[in-house]
């Protein structure tokens, strides 16, 4: 999939794993009707990624879907090239497999072996490469973006994937990742968001939302890299990293955010709308912002 294919509008990142699944596919229904491009989701310790990407893409019409990301040790690499060719052979163009090495307490959760990530990743990927077409005879494989922040996996996702899939990131970082993949790799970047002008409302939901994240090395380690300082990754961190990574305001102080990740290098920004909870429903907010993310760049 070209970035030129790529739909205008930005998308929604939203790993709704307590939520039953017919609810989640009526949402992603609404969702494409309010205008948005695309519906991404994690895989952590809920859902099982490529079911419900299966799910929602049956529930919808245009929608592309992704997974932001499929955790690459929740299954072996035919299942993730023959489950993937499945699901582009019944919605062509419309799915996207993003896949990432996920973070050492929760592979170890799965009671996996989490080591040499980007060595991980490259075998991985390799051993795709050697599923034979006549699994989905016909069928286009879909694009692979990996959960790359550094420069080593953004690398390999130039030479070995489609583009990458970054979280928690500024525009800075995306105008470096741009200059890594080089022009025709796609970049998806998503953003967090809050739908408020109390700035205290705002802080609050960013610190709720970064508290795990915090807690984490592969983020860690990209926020130094971006000139934060270890001050600024307590846990649910400082008002500095709250700033930079999570936007807020009216949906044009929103719509802002995306234009700048867009002009520093995304093909595409998924909007992730954050509440007071993990688990606060984000459909209210997305409505109210529909208006001014969905019109185009």
């Amino acid at each position: 999939m070209p970035a030129a294919a790529f739909p205008a509008a930005a998308g929604v990142w939203w790993t709704s794993d307590e939520v039953p699944i017919t609810e989640v596919q009526r949402a992603a229904e609404e969702l494409e009707q309010l205008g948005y491009g695309s519906l991404w989701f994690g895989e952590a310790m809920g859902k099982e990624a490529l079911t419900q990407a299966g799910a929602l893409l049956a529930a919808t019409r245009n929608l592309r879907v992704g997974t932001g990301i499929a955790n690459i040790h929740a299954r072996d690499a035919i299942a993730a090239e023959s489950g993937s060719r499945t699901l582009s052979a019944l919605h062509p163009g419309r799915f996207l497999l993003g896949l990432g090495v996920s973070h050492a307490p929760l592979v170890q959760h799965r009671s996996g072996n989490y080591r040499k990530p980007l060595a991980t990743m490259r075998e991985y990927l390799s051993r795709m490469d050697q599923v034979p077409e006549t699994v989905e005879p016909g069928a286009a494989r879909p694009p692979r973006l990996l959960a790359a922040l550094g420069p080593k996996m953004l690398e390999l996702s130039r030479d070995s994937a489609d583009g990458a899939h970054t979280y928690l990131v500024t525009p800075e970082h995306t105008a470096r990742a741009r200059e890594v993949l080089g022009p025709d790799k796609l970049l998806v970047v998503e953003q967090g968001v809050v739908l408020t002008t109390d700035e205290q409302t705002a802080l609050h939901r960013a610190h709720t939302h970064l508290d795990m994240y915090t807690g984490l090395p592969n983020y860690r380690n990209n926020w130094l890299r971006l000139g934060f300082h270890e001050d600024d990754l307590v846990r649910g961190g400082s008002e500095r990293l709250a700033r930079a990574l999570v936007a807020w305001g009216k949906p044009e102080d929103i719509a802002a955010r995306v234009r700048e990740q867009l002009d520093a290098g995304a093909d595409h920004v998924v909007v992730q709308a954050l509440g007071d909870e993990r688990s606060t429903d984000p459909l209210p907010a997305l409505r109210e912002l529909a208006p001014a993310l969905t019109s185009g760049r």
